[in-house]
């Protein structure tokens, strides 16, 4: 009886130890099985290329294999509450880019609050956007295009992917700096939008260094400026928006990785462990190269210094939107 009694009570306080067990100790091991990595875009897109080549360095690195889960629509949005709804236990994460806080000022009524959704794991590279045209458009350089552009109106189409992405900041960006008012044209992502672009659909986009050089590399569509100071090395040819002559036309771009809120600190950790790796890989880096964008330093890297970025860029989109004059959106 007295044995019996003992393993009862043994039992119970094993019990007890576990329902009491902190929320780290569960990332002993992590991980054990398939990740899913949510990318807020369609495939094809800048996004997606992205998601594809961190996936499959940390699928190496952690030892399990990484699935990517496309989720597109409404400017990121979609797949974004998607990421925040899943389970906080490393077995969904996020990859997104500076979309993520300029929803927040453009979107009413979103089902999750973009500030607190998140753990962040570490930032990832940044670089600019790309000017582009289908390749039959009648027009030299940057400034015959804002002539053209003027000249047309809203006869004139501009791609991008939906209210809240890059390339709908980048098209406001454009109409500010050209004075414009053409039809813009929205898209599930880049992706999608780059072949009608090809195909001569649709009139101009602005889209990410990391898919739209090789287009402008394969002579499949022209480029006339890069949203950024200096000019990319890896489309030498193709004007900074400074050489360019226009003037308020300077837009970088940065993608960080995240975790549902409440993730474990031991899961955060191994995480951003495969991203140092995956970041400090040479051939990253090379590749990196290859489509104009570039790692953030080691002093950035960092959770906390992803976070103190993110938290600005929320003040500085929400002051860019609002002197745009650009009108809320009901988040579908």
């Amino acid at each position: 009886m007295r044995g019996t009694t003992l393993n009862r009570t043994m039992t119970g306080l094993a019990m007890m130890a576990l329902i009491g067990m902190p929320a780290g100790a569960s990332a002993q091991g992590y991980p054990t099985k398939q990740i899913t990595m949510i990318s807020p875009f369609a495939a094809g897109g800048p996004s997606d290329t992205l998601a594809r080549l961190t996936a499959d360095h940390f699928g190496r690195t952690l030892g399990q294999s990484i699935i990517i889960e496309n989720v597109g629509g409404a400017g990121g949005t979609v797949g974004t509450e998607r990421a925040a709804r899943a389970a906080p236990d490393g077995y969904t994460i996020f990859q997104h880019h500076t979309a993520l806080p300029a929803s927040a000022a453009l979107y009413a009524n979103l089902r999750y609050d973009s500030r607190t959704a998140f753990e962040t794991v570490g930032l990832i590279n940044t670089g600019p956007m790309v000017l582009t045209s289908r390749k039959n458009l009648d027009v030299k350089d940057a400034k015959a295009l804002f002539a053209w552009l003027q000249e047309r109106g809203d006869k004139a189409t501009v791609a991008h992917a939906g209210i809240g992405s890059n390339s709908y900041l980048c098209a406001l960006l454009l109409m500010q700096s050209a004075g414009i008012k053409p039809a813009l044209v929205p898209y599930r992502g880049t992706g999608p939008a780059m072949i009608d672009i090809v195909s001569g659909q649709v009139d101009v986009l602005c889209d990410q260094a990391t898919t739209a050089t090789s287009q402008v590399e394969a002579g499949t569509i022209k480029a006339y400026a890069v949203t950024s100071s200096e000019r990319l090395p890896a489309i030498k040819d193709v004007p900074s928006a400074k050489e360019a002559g226009l003037v308020g036309f300077d837009m970088v771009i940065w993608n960080g990785l995240y975790a549902p809120k409440g993730t474990p600190k031991p899961i955060i950790d191994a995480l951003h462990g495969a991203l140092q790796k995956f970041l400090d890989d040479p051939k990253i880096v090379e590749q990196f190269a290859k489509t104009g964008t570039v790692p953030f330093g080691k002093d950035m890297r960092s959770p906390d210094a992803h976070q103190k970025l993110l938290t600005s860029e929320f003040d500085r989109f929400a002051t860019m939107i609002k002197a745009a004059g650009v009108k809320v959106q009901e988040a579908k």
